[in-house]
């Protein structure tokens, strides 16, 4: 997977957002405010996503390219580092996962806000 497909397949989805909060080279995808996917575009050699805290661990624990996210929440937070093999169909997986997630997350709290 280069930087373009990772890009593309991010803005791909509903209500995504690229943006540049951490500095010039953190390129960050969002839905609905709040984030589900950022890399590194100088080096582009891995990619953080959020995952469901189970999934997450048994991911370390069955690929050695994905380890808790680097400067993210251990427990909600991969870091997949791009050049250790991991099969194109499994990152895109793995990037849908973290933003259903998310939009599932803020989708719901949409709907409590407005039940109140």
């Amino acid at each position: 997977m280069d930087i373009e497909f990772f890009r593309n397949h991010c803005l791909a989805k509903p209500g995504v957002t690229e943006e540049f909060p951490f500095g010039e080279t953190v390129m960050v995808f969002k839905t609905n405010g709040k984030i589900f996917a950022l890399a590194d575009i100088e080096s582009f050699e891995s990619i953080n996503l959020k995952c469901d805290p189970e999934k997450a661990v048994e991911l370390r624990e069955q690929y050695p390219a994905v380890t808790p996210g680097y400067h993210m929440n251990k427990k909600h937070w991969n870091t997949v580092h791009l050049r250790q093999g991991v099969p194109s169909h499994l990152l895109k997986e793995w990037i849908d996962h973290s933003y259903n997630l998310v939009a599932k997350v803020t989708s719901s709290k949409r709907i409590i806000r407005t039940n109140k």
